[in-house]
């Protein structure tokens, strides 16, 4: 692949501090498991491209356009080339792909959260995504810390007020769900990517592709390989691939994680029944 040699592996961007993991990039990546002929670097510069005629309006430049007037100039650029929620499948796997939401110009809330991050940065925003409960969004910071505006990719890259933001937390955990600040907390780089692959996990398992839910899951476990649930899902996925020997080693590191878990006596009744399959193959 051109270009390749210039970018960072997954496992490379991985290991890199929150701080200074590119989302854009990492997003691009996860699609290269799927297209392994991507041209990272040229999709990259192909997100960057759609934000251009944006500049002017950075802070830096001469301009007297507020902070929301760039907010809404973002979301109009973004709808003028296109970009829209997939309502008709949304859980088509393309929808998380990067290089499919960029030619199809749709997608779900967090790969569309995504583009408008990137674009947004080129207006000279500060724009970071949320993992809001069933909806991801995007908090666009303000001289006011505690009041950011939110903006909704999804629906055209609206601004949400509370009563909207209310509807959508009620939609997603019930009509007693009430806003608190903790749900606007901007997610981290690696949580972004995090609830990226888990979405993808899902669209690839509700299609019977375990081979590729397991890729997503496994790039899951090198971006937090601590994570005991993740590890115990990596293991059920390489049990059903007959990845015996990547099984027993994960459920092995979530007893060492998690040794007082409810389910330990079955994840060990799961390891007896891999030393046993191993011990009649040999």
């Amino acid at each position: 692949m051109k270009g390749a040699q210039a970018q960072p592996s997954f496992e490379a961007l991985a290991r890199m501090p929150d701080e200074e993991l590119d989302v854009t990039l990492g997003a691009a990546l996860v699609a290269r498991d799927t297209y392994d002929d991507l041209d990272v670097p040229a999709l990259v510069a192909e997100l960057d491209a759609l934000g251009s005629p944006l500049a002017p309006l950075a802070p830096d430049a001469k301009s007297a356009v507020t902070l929301r007037d760039r907010v809404v100039a973002v979301s109009e650029r973004f709808t003028s080339v296109g970009f829209r929620g997939n309502t008709d499948d949304y859980y088509d796997p393309k929808n998380s792909l990067l290089p499919d939401v960029l030619a199809r110009k749709t997608g779900i809330p967090i790969t569309l959260s995504i583009v408008w991050c990137a674009m947004a940065k080129t207006a000279g925003l500060d724009a970071r995504g949320i993992a809001f409960p069933g909806h991801f969004l995007v908090r666009v910071e303000t001289e006011d810390a505690a009041a950011p505006i939110v903006v909704d990719p999804f629906t055209g890259g609206r601004i949400l007020e509370a009563a909207d933001a209310t509807a959508l937390l009620r939609r997603a955990l019930g009509d007693g769900a009430q806003l608190h600040p903790s749900l606007f907390v901007a997610a981290s780089s690696r949580a972004t990517l995090v609830r990226l692959l888990t979405n993808l996990e899902a669209t690839w398992a509700k299609r019977g592709d375990h081979a590729r839910a397991f890729i997503a899951v496994d790039r899951i476990v090198t971006l937090v390989p601590d994570s005991a649930r993740m590890l115990r899902e990596r293991a059920a996925l390489a049990m059903r691939l007959g990845a015996n020997e990547l099984a027993r080693a994960d459920l092995l590191r979530v007893i060492e994680l998690e040794p007082q878990a409810p389910d330990i006596p079955h994840l060990q009744a799961h390891l007896a029944k891999l030393v046993a399959t191993k011990a009649t193959l040999h």
